[in-house]
């Protein structure tokens, strides 16, 4: 149990039926504002490709430790607004937008579904690392199978920490929430799939 982030193949995303983890009511909701907008349709979902451990071509973590830390770091080095675009997302989609859209339809654990665009999160997310000197070199960057989570949780990230530490291994779970959202924002933009909460 717990929440996860987790990557979105095409059939998940367009399918209809919600008790089969289908997308479809959101999939069509995002398309109906986009058009409202004046933007095209995200209709360019790849499919979910197989598992192989390391291969980068899925995403899944799990949100495991504390947030505290990580949350006053985005009070001090980010606008309210830039908070919530950051941290306030529901659905993390591979297109710009110029501000987030909130969707009338059930995420996983809300009401409504906030959709942020995967370019803008990234750059708040490297602010962050940047303000942190988070060693993003070292950091699992194929987070197929939790490669993060189980990095900073068993032991790399507290051996790293004694060997170069900086702001970032003052606190690992902040640097754990840093590194979250960098590489799930890359993951979005580099396979052009959508992130999600489940």
């Amino acid at each position: 149990m717990g929440i996860y982030l987790v990557s979105v193949g095409a059939q998940e995303w367009f399918a209809d039926d919600e008790e089969e983890g289908g997308r479809g009511a959101v999939a069509s909701a995002l398309d109906e504002e986009l058009r409202r907008r004046g933007l095209p349709a995200y209709t360019s979902v790849p499919e979910e490709a197989d598992f192989v451990r390391g291969s980068g071509m899925s995403f899944e973590e799990k949100l495991v430790p504390p947030m505290d830390g990580f949350s006053a770091l985005c009070r001090s080095h980010l606008s309210r607004a830039e908070e919530e675009v950051l941290c306030g997302w529901t659905l993390l989609v591979p297109l710009s937008l110029d501000e987030e859209i909130w969707l009338p339809v059930n995420s996983a654990h809300t009401d409504e579904t906030m959709v942020a665009g995967a370019p803008q999160v990234l750059r708040l997310a490297e602010r962050l690392a940047t303000a942190v000197e988070l060693p993003v070199d070292e950091i699992p960057a194929a987070n197929d199978n939790l490669d993060l989570t189980m990095w900073f949780l068993d032991g790399p990230a507290k051996d790293l920490a004694a060997t170069r530490p900086g702001p970032w291994s003052e606190n690992l779970d902040t640097a754990f929430y840093v590194a979250l959202y960098l590489r799930a924002a890359q993951h979005s933009l580099r396979r052009g799939c959508p992130i999600a909460y489940c």
